[in-house]
């Protein structure tokens, strides 16, 4: 173990013998008392000693060994300590190649904050990169995901849309001007390329001797690509965020896939409900809600789905990339193994004063979806990507 503290908590004395690790309430930690050779100690805390040379440092403080022992213990149930060499073999395959890491350092510095055991931060780093992620939708909404997502480090981002590119799809996160008039599934495939850190995670390939694959290639079994972590719904049409049609998602339903939809729809974004099937309210139990609020609701809705769509959809471009961007972040909480805010709820923001509220979208009695006989967050649980359990 070579043990640091993490680096990405700013450091500060709140008195003689109190030291704070981190600025914002969310993360911030205090530690005491400490006393002048203790904090000398702390200094040494910098990834570069093993702990016999930091014993060994620590007797010439006049600490002892118990006294050191008790303090690692402390910075490590407090959630300071990182060790990046003990993140294990996804996170080696990524330490090795330094073009990458370069590129995800902050990434790992942000996870480190938030995974509180050491290696948490790079560990969750590696995890990502047997993740497979589609997205479904490349308009300024949908295309910016993707590229936030594969930027990420997702190993495994695919761009489901058809037709061909137009000039108001374009977007800074998003499509290239250079992208209108091709395909749009294909300009996104560039994209995704572009905004990845490397190349893909290699597949993993069946051993005849029965050896486990090298975590360069856990992305998949026998060559097939991995299950997909989470399904992400941003059509270019935002009504079919706003009110989407439940018989899409039958099948993710029925296989248990997570899905998110996320959109802008005349100068409203929506983000949510984060659906995992069985534990949390889906688009069928949000439209039998609905119709039992607002009876003429399902009449107006088959106006709306049916209607021809004559103008360019009001999507303005600084709504459009923040409703891309919160919908990244809770996508990524998610596949790191959380339940973001989004999970069975819905967040809405409106020009002109972009108030973000959220409503919960409770499982319905009526809905074939069977969450409603579930126990809310608590099943959800069961729905996260499948990887190791960690202290959160």
């Amino acid at each position: 173990m070579y043990p640091m503290l993490k680096p990405a908590l700013r450091r500060a004395w709140r008195g003689r013998n109190t030291v704070q690790f981190g600025v914002t309430p969310a993360h911030a930690v205090t530690l005491g008392p400490v006393d002048l050779a203790t904090g000398s100690f702390l200094e040494l805390l910098d990834g570069t000693r093993g702990l016999p040379l930091l014993h060994e440092q620590a007797r010439a403080l006049d600490l002892s060994e118990h006294h050191v022992e008790v303090l690692l213990g402390r910075l490590a149930d407090a959630g300071l300590l990182d060790d990046p060499r003990s993140a294990g073999p996804e996170a080696d395959v990524l330490r090795r190649r330094a073009e990458v890491m370069d590129r995800q350092r902050p990434d790992v510095a942000s996870l480190s904050v938030v995974r509180p055991e050491p290696g948490g931060g790079l560990r969750r780093m590696g995890a990502r990169r047997a993740m497979r992620v589609q997205v479904r939708g490349a308009g300024r909404v949908g295309a910016s995901i993707a590229s936030v997502l594969s930027g990420a480090g997702v190993g495994q981002v695919e761009v489901l849309d058809g037709g061909r590119a137009e000039p108001w799809d374009v977007a800074p996160g998003g499509l290239p001007p250079a992208s209108v008039g091709e395909r749009r599934d294909v300009a996104a495939r560039r994209l995704v390329r572009r905004s990845a850190p490397g190349p893909a995670p290699r597949r993993a390939r069946t051993k005849g001797t029965g050896g486990e694959p090298s975590g360069a290639d856990l992305a998949g079994s026998a060559g097939q690509p991995p299950g997909l972590s989470l399904i992400i719904v941003a059509p270019r049409d935002g009504l079919a965020v706003y009110a989407p049609v439940a018989d899409t998602a039958g099948p993710w339903i029925a296989s248990g896939t997570p899905h998110l939809y996320a959109g802008v729809i005349e100068a409203t974004g929506v983000v949510g409900p984060l659906v995992l099937p069985g534990g949390t309210g889906c688009a069928g139990c949000l439209e039998l809600h609905r119709a039992d609020r607002d009876p003429q609701w399902p009449r107006m809705l088959a106006q709306w789905r049916s209607g021809r769509r004559g103008a360019v959809p009001a999507c303005d471009l600084g709504l459009a990339t923040a409703v891309a961007g919160l919908a990244a972040a809770h996508a990524l909480a998610f596949l790191d193994g959380d339940l973001p805010a989004c999970t069975g709820a819905r967040w809405e923001a409106a020009l002109p004063l972009l108030d973000w509220r959220s409503e919960q979208i409770g499982p319905h009695a009526d809905c074939s979806c069977g969450a409603a006989g579930g126990t809310g967050r608590e099943r959800a649980s069961g729905a996260l990507p499948a990887q190791d359990t960690m202290a959160g």
